[in-house]
């Protein structure tokens, strides 16, 4: 059984990364032709060359294989499943004495590993490798912006609340254009920071070029007079460090999609959000959807077991092979849909993550129990 351990293995292993590379290499021809349009833009004595886009895709690479791992492992398996069949194989493998529960055990083993390369993937290699990228681009292109207005963040201390703006990113990491608002627990404001630039430490921001200013309230001062504030101090600094929560990774989180982000990081910033009271539904959805899928390889190798054991004539795997295309992309596009709807309708995060690979994990196992158990 160990043969035939390692041989199916070693099949599903070759064509698995046959099918991700002929897919991530459609996906980065399409990535490097929406990056033509950039080259040349960019400082005249170094603008952005064809050789910084075509590097800035290759480190885009990790990301898409993340995404295409699922369909890659079910098209793969299917191929390898349908062609044992065909050749009649699978009939010899199963008069040698394995049985449907031993294939599933198999596959299953197979799936694991896929699942842990992919968990390693998206959760190690791809984030670190889209920040490498976007920092490369930016040194040709300039800042980096983050959204229209620049990020925006709330932190909550022991007796001031804060709101930071944060309008962009250096190509070394730095910022650009910071803004930081006190408040008090009235929602009175007391200070005001601007800096032109600033980096990011352990535990506190270390700013540059600062200007601050000190409000003062009146005695009988509500929220509603906060207009009536009036400055009490203003301060020009060098340097001024401001002690904080908000790492680099929970600013960058306007520029690096959720879902290119680390398991880590997100429920670091999901915490931030609701230690300081703000909607977390998204993010928490992004959460478990990182947590689920990765086990999806699992259930597109139970998918494809069933292959095995159908019966066609010579010429028919092509259909076959289209069949686990099709499905491959309508997880992917139920897997997207759930996430959009689960964010508009407010449905719990882990269940609409789970969602899709709990149906498809249905799927797989009445098409084992009908084609497979039933012979």
């Amino acid at each position: 059984m160990q043969t035939i351990r390692r041989l199916l293995h070693r099949e599903i292993w070759i064509s698995v990364a046959f099918v991700a590379l002929a897919f991530l290499t459609l996906f980065a021809f399409f990535d490097l032709v929406e990056e033509l349009g950039d080259i040349g833009k960019g400082a005249l004595s170094n603008p952005y060359r064809f050789i910084h886009a075509t590097a800035f895709t290759l480190l885009l690479a990790p990301s898409r294989l993340y995404e295409l791992m699922p369909i890659a492992v079910l098209i793969g398996s299917i191929f390898v499943m349908a062609r044992l069949a065909q050749s009649s194989e699978f009939t010899i493998l199963r008069t040698s004495g394995m049985g449907p529960w031993r294939a599933l055990k198999t596959l299953l083993w197979m799936g694991l590993m896929f699942t842990v390369f992919t968990f390693a993937l998206g959760d190690y290699i791809a984030p670190q490798a889209t920040r490498a990228g976007q920092l490369l681009k930016s040194k040709f292109m300039g800042q980096i912006s983050v959204g229209q207005t620049g990020a925006w963040l709330k932190d909550r201390q022991q007796f001031s609340s804060y709101a930071v703006n944060v309008g962009a990113l250096s190509s070394d990491g730095g910022m650009q254009s910071v803004k930081i608002y006190e408040f008090n627990s009235k929602g009175q404001i007391l200070a005001t920071v601007r800096a032109a630039s600033g980096e990011f430490t352990d535990d506190a921001w270390l700013l540059r070029e600062v200007q601050r200013q000190e409000f003062v309230q009146p005695d009988n001062g509500t929220a509603a007079q906060a207009n009536a504030a009036r400055v009490e101090r203003s301060q020009l600094l060098p340097e001024w460090r401001w002690p904080t929560g908000i790492s680099a990774e929970m600013v960058s989180v306007a520029l690096l999609k959720p879902e290119r982000m680390a398991t880590v990081d997100l429920f670091q910033y999901i915490q931030h959000l609701q230690n300081n009271g703000q909607t977390s539904q998204r993010y928490e959805i992004e959460f478990w959807r990182k947590v689920f899928y990765p086990l999806s390889c699992l259930v597109m190798m139970v998918l494809a077991l069933p292959f095995a054991y159908l019966h066609f004539r010579s010429g028919a795997i092509s259909g076959y092979v289209f069949m686990g295309v099709m499905i491959g992309i309508s997880f992917f596009l139920l897997n997207n849909v759930f996430g959009y709807a689960g964010n508009l309708n407010d449905w719990k995060p882990w269940l609409t993550a789970a969602l899709p690979g709990l149906i498809y994990s249905l799927a797989s196992l009445s098409a084992f129990a009908w084609l497979v158990l039933r012979q």
